[in-house]
This record gives C-alpha cells, sequence and structure tokens, in this order.
C-alpha cells in the first residue's frame, strides 16, 4: 500500500468499504487529477516515484519463478500422511519476491492429525538444510479439517485469505473458503476465489503410514507430539530467541492449529498500519489545507 504500486483492481478490490464500479472510477481519476495520488501506466502510487513500479515489476517476475517452484514443492508435501491440502501464502500470494523470499505454505490436515503431520513433514525440512532449500519448505501456518475457520478477524488475516493460493486439495479449499465468508465484511469488494487447487490423489505409502495411525495409539501419537512441540517453543520464546527475520520466535499451539503466534506478529503488524495510516490522512488533509 506505501511502497508497493496497485493496479485499478487491487485498490478496488480490497477496499474496506462496498462501492459501485462507476463510483469508484470516478473518484480514482478525481485523485489522481489532484495529484494526491500518482498513475504510472497501469499503476496507481501514493509517492511520484517511477523506481517503485521498476521494483513491482521486478518483484512480480521474481514471485512468478518461485511460484513454479512452488507447485512442484506442493506436489511432493500433498504425499505426506494426513496432509489434505497446500497452498502458497505470505507475500508470494500477493504475487511478489526478492532474492530473500522463502515459500511461505499454509497446510490443511486431517482432524485430529495435524501434528503427526506436521512432524513427519519437520523432519523431512530438516533435511532440506543439507541442500540449503530449506527456504522453499516453510510450512508456518497449520489448520485441521475439524477447524477451518480462522479464529483471528481481522483485516490482516482477512487479506492473508484473500490471498491465499491453493495448489492441492480442492475440496478442501471449498470448505476452507466456505467457513471464512466473515472475510466479505472487512473487504466486500474481494470475492473468495474458487479452489484453483489439483484434486486429492491416493499415494500407498500414504495410505498405508495412515492406515497404521487411524486408532487410539494415532490419537495418542498426535497429542504426544502437541505437548512436546508446544514445549519447546514455550522455551523458545521465553528465552527471547529470534528467527531469522529478528522476531521473538513464538508459536500458537492447539489442537486443530499450529501457527506463528499472532502476539508476535499480527498485532504489531496491525499497530505499524494503522499507526502510517493515521499519518498518512494526516499529511493528505495538510496537503489539502494548503
Amino acid at each position: 500500500m506505501f511502497d508497493y504500486p496497485l493496479t485499478y483492481s487491487e485498490v478496488f478490490l480490497f477496499l474496506e468499504n462496498k462501492y459501485r464500479q462507476s463510483e469508484f472510477s470516478e473518484a480514482l481519476n478525481s485523485l489522481v487529477f489532484n495529484k494526491m495520488i500518482f498513475q504510472f501506466d497501469k499503476y496507481y502510487s501514493l509517492k511520484n516515484d517511477h523506481g517503485l513500479i521498476a521494483r513491482r515489476n521486478k518483484g512480480n517476475e521474481k514471485a512468478a519463478e518461485l511460484i513454479k517452484k512452488a507447485k512442484e514443492v506442493g506436489r511432493l508435501l500433498i504425499k505426506f500422511p494426513y496432509v489434505r491440502g497446500v497452498g502458497i501464502s505470505g507475500s508470494l500470494s500477493k504475487n511478489f519476491a526478492d532474492d530473500r523470499s522463502d515459500i511461505d505454505l499454509f497446510i490443511i490436515t486431517e482432524k485430529k492429525r495435524l501434528w503427526i503431520a506436521r512432524s513427519f513433514m519437520h523432519c523431512f525440512k530438516k533435511l532440506t538444510f543439507l541442500v540449503n532449500k530449506q527456504h522453499h519448505y516453510c510450512m508456518n501456518y497449520y489448520i485441521d479439517e475439524e477447524q477451518l475457520q480462522i479464529v483471528e478477524k481481522n483485516i490482516y488475516t482477512a487479506i492473508e485469505i484473500g490471498t491465499l493460493i491453493p495448489l492441492e486439495g480442492d475440496t478442501v479449499f471449498e470448505r476452507f473458503y466456505a467457513a471464512n465468508s466473515w472475510t466479505r465484511d472487512l473487504l466486500p469488494n474481494k470475492n473468495l476465489r474458487l479452489a484453483s487447487a489439483k484434486p486429492l490423489r491416493k499415494y500407498f505409502l500414504k495410505s498405508l503410514i495412515e492406515s497404521l495411525l487411524n486408532n487410539r495409539a494415532g490419537e495418542w501419537l498426535d497429542n504426544i507430539l502437541m505437548k512436546f512441540t508446544a514445549g519447546r517453543w514455550n522455551k523458545k520464546t521465553k528465552m527471547k530467541k529470534l528467527n531469522m527475520r529478528g522476531t521473538v520466535m513464538g508459536m500458537a499451539a492447539s489442537k486443530h492449529c499450529a501457527k506463528p503466534d499472532p502476539v508476535n506478529f499480527q498485532a504489531k503488524l496491525i499497530s505499524r498500519y494503522q499507526h502510517k495510516l493515521v499519518s498518512l490522512l494526516q499529511e493528505t488533509e495538510n496537503r489539502v489545507a494548503q
């Protein structure tokens, strides 16, 4: 929003109020005419800086390369036990990447088997460090089929849901979107996309492992893995260990969800956004008054 020029459609789809297309076009043209915002070909920007267009175009090209790789990663991860859906999240799902970008992945698992699925996948991720491919396997957000609705209902999560790129598991993503129809209250011009993910297929080894764990022993193992992992992460948080981005490591862990702790990231990000928004509006009012 502040340093990333947007297209006409992107501005319209992510407005927080419902508008007719004609109203929106008139308002946008007026803002450009009065130099409150700036138009560069198909892009609109808050800053009169053509360099931001070059930055966006370069980031879009890099994202296209990473999305191709993410599709390969998705085809591999869907073969893991109890994984029912794989999608792209984070900045890559907004079609932007740079040389430091990771492939952030959103994972949906079978109900009450999230922690078994996560443990298999993170054991595999340990191996990717040996070939320096760990940035392609950032499985940092898990939910299971029993709790598809995202608990935190705010503008950040609404945009994350609205921009998610489903890769594998078409029917589970359709149910995920249905469970999160609340996002229309925050983004009334943005219709949730139909799931473009591939249908779920059967894999022999995956089915075999699941058949061995579809019992009380599997339930016990899932609970043990949840407690063990949550304990390790709580220890890291108390010690204020930092991740590669300089943020205190923290994870919200429950039977149906494993995700970055909202207090450590979401709340701070929304606070920064609101502060910048207030500053922008104040700056605009001052310009109008002059």
